[in-house]
C-alpha cells in the first residue's frame, strides 16, 4: 500500500474531527467535543502553528498526523511535535506509517524544522519499533514533563 499526505484545510474539517475523535479514543485522551473541533480548527486556520496532514490512502483518507511548530536553542531554530499521528486500524501494520513519517519529515525541512519531537507510550512497542525504523531516537537522559495551566 502506498501512502500519500496532504495538507488539511478547514474544509476538511468534518473529515478530520471524526479521526481525531477516533484516536483520542484509543490513546484514552479526554476532551470535550468543542474543545477537539476548536483545537484543530486552530491549527487548520493558523500556519505559524504548524499543521495537520491526512493521510491517504487509494484515494482514501486513512488517518492523519498533526505536526506542531516551536522553537529551540538547543537545536539551533525551529522545531516541531508530531502531536498526533494516527492510522485506523485496518490500515495499520501495512508501511503506510513509515512513509507518512518520511514524508512528513520532508515537509518538516521544507519549511524550515531541524527537529522533529514525539512521545510514545512506554507500552506501545509496535510504535516505538516504527519510530526507531524512522532514526527517531530515544534521548533516555531526559524526561519529558508537563503542566497543564
Amino acid at each position: 500500500m502506498e501512502a500519500e499526505i496532504k495538507i488539511a484545510t478547514i474544509a476538511d474539517l468534518e473529515i478530520l474531527l471524526p479521526l481525531v475523535q477516533e484516536f483520542h479514543a484509543v490513546a484514552d485522551l479526554h476532551l470535550a467535543d468543542y474543545q477537539r473541533e476548536n483545537s484543530v480548527k486552530m491549527l487548520l486556520t493558523h500556519a505559524e502553528l504548524g499543521g495537520i496532514w491526512l493521510i491517504c490512502c487509494r484515494s482514501q483518507v486513512v488517518g492523519y498526523i498533526a505536526l506542531c511548530t516551536s522553537y529551540s536553542i538547543e537545536f539551533g531554530g525551529k522545531d516541531a511535535f508530531i502531536d498526533e499521528f494516527y492510522i485506523k486500524p485496518l490500515f495499520q501494520g501495512k508501511g503506510l506509517g513509515k512513509q507518512t513519517l518520511e514524508q512528513i519529515k520532508t515537509i518538516a525541512k521544507a519549511l524550515g524544522i531541524y527537529v522533529i519531537h514525539l512521545e510514545v507510550l512506554k507500552s506501545n512497542l509496535s510504535a516505538q519499533k516504527l519510530y526507531n525504523q524512522s532514526k527517531f531516537e530515544n534521548r533516555e537522559q531526559y524526561v519529558l514533563m508537563s503542566v497543564s495551566l
